[in-house]
């Protein structure tokens, strides 16, 4: 089982999209028994709460399912867990290596640098910009050279 989590600051805006964007590529793919999909946030703060309205309103307009999903902080037990851990940024990316420890068989990676010649190296925070809509494309992008990328690595 390859395990797959997307950081994002919160949790609610860019990881959960991510989340449920892949979940739906995997399971359109019948790989769901094989690949395994979270996200999680490094604050704290909107611990429990569901994904942005933002999030949920682009994700219907495509319908992509978000069902159950709600914010958690990133937790020890994560860096056993998980394969893959994705972040949104190079700010994601700072806050990860910084309690990342010993474990080094976790892959960090930014999403956007899955994508050749990707028009952006972060994924902006759409709770700041609003934009939702950019944020799916290019998250539907780097999910999608993700998956690619597994799926070669894992020979699914």
């Amino acid at each position: 089982m390859v395990q797959v989590l997307f950081v994002c600051l919160g949790n609610i805006c860019r990881s959960p999209m991510a989340e449920a964007i892949f979940r739906k590529m995997v399971e359109d793919e019948g790989l769901s028994d094989q690949i395994k999909v979270d996200s999680a946030g490094v604050g704290h703060w909107h611990q429990g709460e569901p994904p942005h309205e933002g999030t949920r309103k682009i994700l219907d307009e495509k319908s992509i399912s978000y069902e159950g999903m709600r914010a958690r902080q990133i937790k020890a037990e994560d860096w056993d867990e998980f394969d893959y851990i994705i972040a949104m940024d190079e700010q994601n990316m700072r806050d990860l290596e910084a309690i990342r420890d010993e474990y080094e068989n976790v892959t960090i990676q930014r999403l956007m640098d899955l994508v050749p010649d990707a028009k952006e190296q972060n994924v902006p925070d759409p709770y700041f910009t609003g934009n939702f809509e950019y944020v799916y494309e290019l998250v539907t992008e780097g999910c999608k050279h993700l998956l690619d990328e597994i799926k070669e690595d894992h020979n699914l």
